[in-house]
């Protein structure tokens, strides 16, 4: 394409149709300048394709492989499965006729209670960064774009849509930041999406600061920025920000707007060009002809995707405690309790959810090798398979408390009772409280282990792999031990008071006993570790295996308290590796500590920015508020119907995000995701009803957004 003399030739009708995207997964498509429509799909731990147009809720995609998510993935503290994991997922991308994929998700787990954890890599900005670019590195070798997001502080999901983060710039530099900078730096990812939260006032969307003079200025992207599908408030002040392109789109009252700005001398043609270049430079990129792509987008090996995601499930599991009774020899007489076992979470709730090619439980797994479970007197040796469930973990809201289950915890209290050796499978995509440890033999932590996980833990349970994961977030022993843990998730003013002590940072500096530390995993062999030696910015350590099993061990240096490199080595008995680590320079910069907390905004009346559960507050909100959340009841009726099975399961888990998801949202971002379905006069109209002025309201339903047809209506 030649993108100069496209963009000459383009309209300003074309121009702002350009930067806005249609049928929900879709950039807008110029046919009277043969510019093809661009797909994006959700990620970022495999592929969720919808299957037809538009937004048909998560629970209807294309069957692909469900990897493991981001919270297990770093556990592994090995780059080199997040670049094959990519690749794999661009080879199903290109299958399916995808062209970017919206992951990986970077932004720190600040709090084990957020209900997104389990797709986000770690508490460590490195950690998080070299993982999400070995990931982005990986995805785009096969020729599909990497979306990076939620670019930025969007650590919390119970306010995220009108929430404001409220830090000073030095935490932002330090640690939130962190991540995306690498990955812009050392991977050149496609694109980066803006998150819906407010930073210091100022939503993402429109924040020139974050989007232009750091991302693009200090940074050297130069790729598309995005916005969260909604996340749009001000589509003026986003382009003249550095927004190029709002998701979903199909929302007439940004395309008003643009028209009449650049009409009026308000939004400058310059800004709006800037964003059609760089949406023009994507689609070129990578909605090339078939002949040009680097795979073969009609041979998928599945069986072999299946096979890749139980390999990197098995090298991310943490052992987080043994007495010896791991491994198992196969000749014990077990009994397996725990609903866990023969319906294991693999995946998390929400946007990112999978539709499996296949899915191998634990109890596939065992099956296969002969192995059954016996009575609670016969055992040799109790195995319960424990964990969060959707329920507990999802996307949309943050997790109440950082307990199991109560039935689960029962359950093992009273099999520690009968005085046999306790094993613990635990699987979930963030640190729970572990009040039985001191009774239980072992715990094996497999997070969120995609949906080969039942044969990954099967393989280390029996020894026939050595557990080798390390903890990429810190596991306190009550969740009053954690920063910020008064407040997190309660308002929407959310705000860093911790400053850069979070995680191990905030337990190693105040002396806080934990339940695991950050970094920390056992294995079956033993390792020895040699002092760091330092020779200008490389440090080496040398390790050996001093055990009798074939294993892997982690070097992770730590300057000053901080991570600041790491290597995973893997050695057979007796075999030593020595590791050489460079550390990059910190830019010696002193950033201002200083932010200010606004007050909370009034409850009511309401507001276009208003949480959506605040329309109950009158007669009429509730009612509009019920019509709402009456589609996602309505669709989990409709799964209750359903013969049991992964498709129920999923139209389950789908219904209860959506409920989540309806509760959380304003009306204004309400209207920015679901486009023509639910207008911006309509989201208008719902306040002005709910705060009592009917008249106002009706006049808001009556009103149309008038613009002109999109390109592709043309005709």
């Amino acid at each position: 394409m030649e993108i100069e003399k496209t963009l000459a030739e383009m309209t300003v009708k074309e121009k702002a149709a350009l930067v806005s995207g249609t049928d929900f997964m879709y950039t807008n498509p110029i046919p009277r300048l043969g510019v093809p429509a661009l797909c994006m799909s959700d990620g970022p731990h495999g592929l969720r394709k919808q299957i037809g147009s538009g937004d048909n809720g998560v629970s209807r995609s294309e069957p692909a492989t469900a990897f493991p998510s981001a919270s297990c993935t770093a556990s592994g503290w090995n780059p080199e499965n997040l670049r094959r994991m990519g690749a794999a997922i661009a080879e199903e991308c290109r299958h399916y006729g995808v062209h970017t994929l919206l992951g990986p998700g970077v932004n720190l787990q600040r709090n084990p209670l957020c209900g997104r954890n389990f797709e986000y890599f770690s508490e460590d900005p490195l950690l998080a960064g070299v993982m999400g670019a070995a990931e982005v590195e990986g995805i785009q070798s096969g020729g599909v774009g990497a979306c990076v997001k939620h670019f930025a502080l969007n650590n919390s999901e119970n306010y995220r849509f009108m929430g404001n983060s409220v830090v000073s710039e030095r935490t932002m530099r330090r640690l939130y930041l962190k991540p995306f900078e690498y990955i812009v730096k050392h991977a050149g990812p496609a694109a980066v999406m803006c998150a819906y939260n407010q930073i210091n006032g100022t939503y993402c969307s429109e924040n020139k600061w974050l989007l232009t003079d750091v991302l693009r200025g200090e940074w050297g992207f130069d790729g598309v920025v995005m916005s969260d599908w909604g996340a749009v408030r001000d589509r003026v002040r986003g382009l003249m920000a550095g927004m190029d392109l709002e998701m979903p789109g199909d929302t007439d009252i940004c395309r008003r707007r643009i028209l009449d700005a650049v009409k009026d001398g308000s939004l400058p043609v310059e800004d709006l060009d800037k964003a059609c270049r760089n949406i023009l430079q994507w689609i070129d990129r990578y909605v090339g002809p078939a002949e040009e792509r680097p795979v073969d987008p009609s041979n998928i090996d599945w069986k072999a995707h299946h096979a890749l995601a139980a390999e990197i499930a098995a090298d991310c599991a943490v052992l987080l405690q043994n007495d010896g009774v791991l491994p198992l020899s196969g000749g014990e007489k077990l009994h397996i309790a725990g609903d866990l076992y023969a319906s294991m979470r693999y995946q998390g709730a929400g946007s990112s959810m999978i539709c499996p090619t296949e899915v191998t439980s634990p109890k596939d797994a065992f099956e296969a090798r002969g192995v059954t479970s016996v009575a609670l007197g016969e055992a040799d040796v109790v195995l319960v398979f424990a964990g969060l469930t959707d329920e507990y973990e999802s996307e949309g809201g943050d997790r109440e408390h950082m307990r199991l289950p109560e039935d689960q915890r029962a359950l093992i209290d009273s099999l520690c009772a009968s005085g046999k050796k306790v094993v613990v499978v635990l699987f979930g995509g963030s640190p729970v409280e572990l009040p039985f440890c001191e009774k239980v033999s072992a715990i094996l932590c497999m997070f969120l282990p995609g949906q080969n996980g039942g044969e990954a833990a099967a393989q280390l349970l029996f020894g026939e792999k050595n557990p080798s994961g390390k903890l990429a977030q810190t596991w306190p022993m009550r969740y009053e031990d954690v920063p910020g843990h008064e407040t997190f998730g309660r308002g929407i003013n959310e705000v860093y008071a911790e400053g850069c002590e979070v995680g191990y940072r905030y337990y190693s500096r105040r002396h806080v006993p934990v339940r695991f530390p950050f970094g920390f995993g056992l294995s079956y062999t033993t390792f020895a570790h040699s002092e760091w030696e330092q020779n200008g910015n490389t440090c080496s350590q040398t390790i050996t295996n001093t055990g009798d099993r074939f294993g892997a061990e982690v070097a992770q240096l730590y300057i000053d308290g901080e991570l600041r490199g790491f290597e995973k080595v893997y050695l057979a008995p007796g075999a030593s590796k020595t590791v050489t680590i460079t550390v990059e320079e910190e830019p010696d910069v002193a950033y201002s500590d200083a932010y200010t907390v606004p007050e909370e905004p009034p409850r009511f009346p309401v507001t276009l920015e208003s949480r959506f559960t605040d329309l109950n507050q009158t007669f009429l909100g509730r009612i509009l508020y019920g019509a709402v959340l009456a589609t996602a009841g309505k669709q989990e009726k409709e799964a209750a119907k359903l013969p049991a099975g992964p498709e129920k399961d999923n139209k389950i888990k789908g219904a209860q995000f959506l409920r989540r998801i309806l509760e959380s949202n304003s009306p204004r971002t309400l209207s920015m995701s679901a486009g023509k379905s639910f207008p911006y006069h309509f989201a208008e109209g719902f306040v002005e009803l709910t705060n009592g002025r009917l008249l106002r309201g009706a006049r808001c339903f009556l009103t149309k957004i008038k613009v002109p047809k999109l390109p592709k209506e043309d005709k």
